[in-house]
């Protein structure tokens, strides 16, 4: 006999930001997407603002109005084991502040894995709130971003008191 565990259900609500309408999806439990525009896995994610996704735009909200610098939510990406490695040290990259995709691979204990850091920061499921906004390149400069790279410049300079898209 198999047994067959339910997937949790999924609830999404939208929100407004400087940066466009972003679309939220939790579990019960966690909060598992923030994406920009609409774009994200609703798998059947079913319109509803419960406790956990009003406390999630309550702090983003926060966030972008400038009052909150470290997110205090239940995360549960999807993704492989070294995904969840690279959005872990993510995670621990003050506001403000922004690390390179190589100094990600050396913080994980992989330094020679640049490029597949870099394939897990373009996957991440939850925008801002694991910010992958904060790594650059190894010169410093602007990368890839799967919000635009307006969007990150916006995110690193509201981060360090601007907010100026350009």
């Amino acid at each position: 006999m198999t047994t067959t565990h339910p997937t949790p259900s999924r609830f999404t609500t939208s929100l407004p930001s400087p940066l466009g309408p972003l679309t939220l999806v939790a579990t019960d439990a966690a909060l598992v997407s923030v994406e920009f525009d609409g774009r994200g896995p609703l798998c059947g994610a079913v319109p509803r603002r419960t406790p956990l996704l009003a406390q999630a735009c309550a702090e983003v909200a926060a966030y972008f109005g400038g009052r909150l610098q470290v997110f205090d939510l239940p995360l549960a990406p999807a993704g492989t084991g070294f995904q969840q490695e690279v959005w872990a040290a993510l995670r621990s990259i003050p506001c403000g502040e922004v690390r390179s995709y190589a100094e990600i691979a050396h913080q994980i204990g992989r330094p020679a894995a640049v490029r597949a850091v870099g394939a897990a920061n373009g996957r991440n499921p939850i925008s801002i709130v694991v910010p992958c906004h904060r790594v650059v390149g190894s010169d410093g400069s602007l990368t890839g971003y799967g919000g635009g790279l307006d969007r990150k410049r916006w995110l690193l300079a509201h981060e360090r008191g601007g907010h100026a898209l350009s």
